[in-house]
């Protein structure tokens, strides 16, 4: 039997290889582009206009890679960009080759360049030089740059960047995707890649700044451990979650901010064609969402927070704090209210309960249970939080009078954490002599002082009244001016023993930094957005308090006042009966018992509506069926609200951290107090992408408005190259430099 020898593999004929599916062979007689082993494109020796044909067309195509293209046709990636736009403007007739050389007298004699140098260096600006001497801005710049190789005395760094920045092309076309996108539509690509066309004047360069703070947070790296990725797609689970916490970032948190966006220009930091726009953004959040793991993902974020280190060094689990949140609901379904602090008045709305660290940045948070209380959210929160610790040390626990419930006092310190709360309720004033004055010392170095008493107290146990059980606890008292002009006593419980007393006072007036932390996050993050307007049908079987239970108990309320007021009226009236009138010399007083009845009759009246109130007031029931009292309830969907706001949690911790690098890391004189506007005025920022550095991915920033504000980012931007952090999903180093203002 005959055997058929082998057919010639394209490489072992001298073709290169673009990507997996193109190979290009070359020789003195031509060449020929090969697609999936098939001939495609063939052209003989000198015909340089069908050779350009055929490498625009593999790349429009989406057959290879740009930057693979390129290598294998012996050209950079800005003329293979050329040859691509001059097919689309003028078709082949622009892919002809041009006789090299100059086409006319070059205007840049001796004479010229003397003339522009003399008014570049006077102070005008490229454009204004440019148009004072009646040559182009790039006429401009050869001129300066001749200037420059002139060998001087001295040689600056500055003189060269606005030279390395005009080499960049301004804002290329991206890298086409076609052949990703067209594989992603058939569901065989997992994600694309991110890939970087060099390009000047990029929008949104400055949002590359975040790269180092948003590894730091773990969202990435915790979404992929809970996710693993999402179902295959153009646009995976990392460039979803990095644009989100982008777009957050630049001031749009919603996925509807995205139309606020040019796809194309906020896609060239993604590292694609086009960023994701609104439709895409929901499908994909939708298709986590349907994992029902949100509550895994903000376990996962909130383990690795609590392993990591403070600014100062300090155990970021060695304080927290926990605070419910009510976000108000406007729009047409039928939702449960709530009482809002901030609006002062109840609304339809739904709760979170929000842990926080000892700086106000958020850690965790759960979306509590209707009708909870933050006592009740507290008890189930304590085995979570002891999982995201991952330890048995234990933890102080700050929580504002919501929580208050000393059997849940002793429950948390049997379970190895330390309460931090102020005492709910009228209780007796400390004596004077018992107060002294302590201090602390913050983490800027301020001491402050306080003068307090330090007491042991005991709190009876509401479950166990008749038995006189109680529960001791430490109490820090402190004198506290009233707005009247005088004084009151205000106290902080803590089953901590050992903390100093001024420590206690400073860690629960710490606590403000949670709701300044909502604040914020309300401003800049859109914390109570509805991402989602999905709902289910709520419980109709849950108990639910009884309003008509309350409408009595304030008629009771009111009754007893009454009968109180009737009696002392009455009192008023026997004692008027049984005493003589003035000037009287009588001895004795008779009084009938109509005059006392007519006296006592207000009060008995008085009595008989008390008992009465009384008697309807136990008749209500406590609570009733939800279903009873409030059919058809809903409540929103928590699950896609959880994954925004993880997102929004990484995103504010982001814009913390780079806020506080601002501060310690720069020499910016007003960095205490703008460290945030100028962090936002850095993100939007325009700047340059450049990926000639193997490697590295440099991004080049315009310089600031303000000489001191370029300085701090500059200076930024040196501390962040030392992380050495890589662009996800890619092997590229970020390194940032700003501009020189030349």
């Amino acid at each position: 039997m005959t055997t058929q020898t082998d057919l010639p593999v394209l490489p072992d004929l001298g073709a290169v290889l673009m990507g997996e599916r193109a190979a290009l062979l070359e020789n003195a007689t031509g060449g020929k582009v090969f697609i999936n082993g098939q001939l495609a494109y063939v052209w003989g020796a000198g015909q340089d206009g069908l050779r350009r044909l055929a490498a625009s067309q593999l790349v429009d195509t989406g057959a290879a890679q740009v930057n693979e293209v390129a290598a294998a046709f012996g050209v950079n990636t800005e003329s293979l960009r050329r040859w691509r736009k001059s097919l689309e403007s003028t078709g082949l007739m622009g892919l002809a080759p041009v006789k090299k050389g100059p086409k006319r007298p070059s205007l840049l004699t001796e004479a010229k360049a003397a003339q522009i140098r003399a008014v570049r260096t006077g102070g005008a600006s490229l454009r204004a030089t440019a148009e004072a001497t009646g040559v182009s801005t790039d006429t401009v710049r050869r001129a300066m740059a001749a200037m420059a190789e002139t060998p001087t005395t001295e040689s600056t760094h500055d003189s060269v960047a606005p030279l390395e920045a005009a080499e960049q092309p301004v804002l290329p076309a991206p890298v086409a995707r076609n052949g990703e996108r067209a594989a992603a539509r058939a569901g065989l690509l997992e994600c694309a890649a991110p890939a970087f066309t060099p390009a000047a004047r990029v929008r949104h360069a400055g949002l590359f700044l975040a790269f180092p703070a948003l590894e730091s947070t773990g969202l990435l790296a915790c979404a992929k451990a809970v996710y693993s990725a999402l179902p295959n797609g153009f646009y995976g689970l990392e460039t979803i979650l990095i644009d989100s916490v982008l777009r957050a970032l630049a001031g749009e948190a919603r996925a509807e901010g995205a139309t606020r966006f040019d796809p194309v220009e906020l896609g060239r930091v993604l590292g694609l064609d086009r960023a994701p726009e609104v439709k895409t953004i929901r499908r994909r959040i939708s298709q986590l969402a349907e994992a029902s793991k949100a509550g895994e993902l903000i376990a996962a974020l909130a383990k690795h927070h609590l392993a990591g280190t403070g600014p100062g060094g300090e155990d970021l689990a060695a304080i927290l704090y926990v605070d419910g949140h009510v976000r108000a609901y406007q729009g047409t379904k039928k939702i449960g209210k709530l009482y809002s602090t901030r609006l002062k008045f109840p609304v339809p709305a739904t709760e979170e309960t929000w842990v926080t660290d000892a700086n106000g940045s958020p850690v965790f948070v759960v979306m509590a249970s209707p009708g909870a209380s933050l006592a009740a959210e507290l008890r189930d929160l304590l085995p979570e939080l002891r999982t995201a610790v991952g330890d048995e040390r234990r933890v102080l626990v700050g929580f504002d009078r919501g929580g208050w419930s000393p059997a849940l006092f002793k429950h948390m310190d049997a379970a190895g954490f330390d309460v931090l709360t102020w005492r709910k309720g009228a209780t007796k004033d400390i004596t004077e002599d018992l107060f002294k004055e302590v201090s602390h010392t913050d983490e800027h170095g301020e001491e402050k002082t306080w003068s307090v008493a330090d007491t042991v107290v005991d709190l009876p146990l509401a479950t166990t009244k008749k038995t006189g059980e109680v529960f001791s606890i430490r109490q820090i008292s402190r004198i506290v001016g009233t707005t009247g002009g005088g004084t009151r006593q205000i106290h902080i419980l803590t089953t901590d023993r050992d903390l100093p007393a001024g420590e206690v006072v400073y860690r629960m007036g710490n606590r403000w930094r949670q709701e300044n932390q909502f604040r914020y996050a309300r401003m800049h993050f859109e914390l109570d957005s509805h991402d989602s307007y999905a709902s289910t049908d709520d419980d109709q079987d849950r108990m639910v308090p009884n309003p008509a239970k309350a409408k009595a108990s304030q008629k009771v309320v009111a009754a007893r006042n009454a009968h109180a007021e009737a009696a002392a009226i009455a009192d008023i009236n026997l004692m008027a009966l049984k005493t003589p009138a003035e000037g009287s010399n009588e001895l004795t007083i008779t009084v009938t018992s109509a005059m006392h009845n007519q006296a006592m009759a207000p009060l008995w009246e008085a009595e008989n509506a008390l008992i009465a109130a009384e008697k309807a007031h136990k008749k209500i029931p406590a609570k009733l069926r939800l279903g009873d009292l409030n059919p058809c309830q809903q409540v929103l969907d928590t699950e896609v609200k959880l994954i925004h706001t993880g997102i929004r949690m990484a995103a504010y911790n982001t814009a913390m951290t780079i806020a506080r690098e601002i501060r310690t890391n720069t020499g910016y004189k007003r960095a205490n107090q703008e460290a945030h506007a100028l962090l936002r005025q850095i993100f939007n920022q325009t700047g340059d992408i450049d990926t000639a550095q193997p490697g590295h991915l440099t991004i080049t920033l315009d310089p600031l408005p303000t000489k001191a504000k370029t300085v701090a980012a500059a200076q930024l931007c040196e501390h962040l190259n030392s992380t050495e952090t890589r662009y996800p999903g890619t092997e590229l180093i970020l390194h940032y430099k700003i501009k020189n203002n030349t």
